[in-house]
């Protein structure tokens, strides 16, 4: 494969956002300011902002920065470490206006091919390039000229479509299996609220329990009503604990157990590991740092498998092993302040966990939960697994292709279409299908 030396500037245009006046900033509006908070710089796509409440502007603004859908951007700031190189495509037309700290990635067709822009302005050697001619100030900046400024090696035009579709390919079913599990999430976690929240679970009769009447009654430890026959206890008499088998890594630590492995922290995979501490599927709970979300609920995670676990997350499992859906979403419904200590630095300890009252539940309707929620978990935990399995092939396929040491033929391409394709199919229920992506990707790169 020919590889021809460009500055970006000759192949494509780098334009700067509108600076708007914080005055029209607001809670509500037609349209959404875009901010570095827009950028998922760990999965390099596009996230809504939930970081801030005044996101909407409501004053004027040229036309020519209100972006449309399939337009790519790229932050002009480092908010965070790595964020900048970092693209994300627009999803949606006529909602978004592009701010100054925000830049807009426009191709010159005949020579650039705008999927593989994507991927271009975010590889290694255009990532190393920006951070090295980045302003040293505080917070990082760089600007369109400096990006304009980065030089690449690029293969002709149809090649870059034959890898822009593949890895674009990929990307679409990661996001569909990452939209499959929002609303696989949205469904147990209503039922949830539904039940065991509004109190509104099928009563003899199939009809909701409070809204027809169920009997409530005062419970003094939980200064509330709940339903006949239920009851309460503490959270210690319904979890086990594992405090002791929370062990930390260091950084350098980790770099010298480099593996598969996840390495579990507060709120999520820090690092892979070549150990582990656990194996099964366990909740973690946030324990320092940042122990809730943005409602002011603590952050739970369920993982699976073979994992480590640092000392940062309360390892928990309800006393009876089948009752693990239920405990996830009970977890998660607890206001974080109830258990939480601390003015600045907030900590969930065992102790405020322990002691916490809980309503509890008839264990035949927390049962009928388990068998209708078991079933929707388990095909997420399978989309999550499957998620990773093309995270890992994109991986090691991006590098491989971007600086030229492999190239897409019909063959590759066919073979990873059709396994993305029959993916599809298998989790919209239309076909049963098991297995990973049909390659190993180094070997057929360099047999194709």
């Amino acid at each position: 494969m020919i590889l021809t030396k460009y500055k970006l500037g000759e192949i494509l245009d780098v334009t700067r956002g509108a600076s708007l006046s914080g005055e029209y900033y607001a809670t509500e509006g037609e349209y959404i300011r875009l901010t570095c908070g827009n950028f998922d710089y760990q999965n390099n796509c596009f996230k809504e902002n939930k970081s801030k409440d005044n996101l909407y502007y409501v004053g004027d603004f040229k036309s020519e920065f209100l972006m449309e859908e399939g337009d790519i951007i790229t932050p002009l700031t480092e908010q965070a470490i790595g964020l900048l190189g970092s693209t994300a495509i627009i999803p949606e037309s006529g909602k978004y206006i592009q701010s100054q700290d925000v830049a807009k990635i426009i191709c010159k067709e005949d020579l650039l091919d705008k999927d593989f822009a994507f991927y271009l302005i975010s590889s290694a050697l255009v990532k190393q390039q920006l951070s090295a001619a980045a302003q040293q100030t505080k917070i990082r900046h760089t600007s369109p000229d400096k990006i304009k400024d980065c030089t690449v090696w690029i293969p002709e035009l149809s090649e870059q479509k034959r890898i822009g579709k593949l890895l674009r390919s990929i990307d679409r079913k990661i996001e569909l299996n990452r939209a499959i599990n929002q609303n696989l999430e949205a469904m147990a976690k209503q039922l949830y609220d539904y039940w065991f929240v509004q109190f509104d679970f099928p009563n003899e009769e199939g009809k909701p329990y409070k809204s027809s009447g169920g009997e409530m009654v005062w419970n003094e430890k939980l200064k509330r009503k709940i339903p006949n026959e239920w009851d309460n206890c503490k959270l210690k008499d319904f979890i086990n604990l594992f405090d002791s088998k929370r062990i930390p890594l260091s950084s350098k630590d980790r770099e010298e157990r480099k593996g598969n492995y996840p390495y579990y922290g507060a709120t999520g995979i820090m690092d892979y590991v070549n150990e582990y501490i656990f194996d099964g599927d366990y909740i973690l709970l946030a324990e320092d740092g940042s122990t809730s979300d943005s409602k002011g609920f603590p952050i739970v995670q369920y993982i699976w498998g073979k994992n480590w676990v640092n000392n940062h997350a309360h390892i928990i499992l309800p006393k009876n092993e089948q009752y693990l859906m239920f405990t996830y979403q009970m977890l998660r419904s607890i206001p974080a302040k109830q258990i939480e200590t601390g003015s600045i630095q907030k900590k969930i300890s065992q102790e405020n966990l322990c002691e916490y009252n809980m309503v509890l539940p008839n264990s035949i309707l927390i049962e009928k939960y388990e068998s209708i929620i078991s079933p929707l978990w388990e095909k997420r935990k399978l989309c999550i697994e499957e998620i990773n399995a093309l995270i890992k092939q994109r991986d090691e396929l991006l590098p491989l292709l971007m600086n030229g040491q492999a190239s897409v033929n019909s063959d590759l391409l066919a073979c990873i279409l059709s396994y993305i394709l029959i993916s599809v199919y298998r989790n919209l229920g239309i076909i049963s299908f098991a297995g990973n992506l049909p390659i190993n990707t180094k070997t057929t790169i360099s047999r194709l």
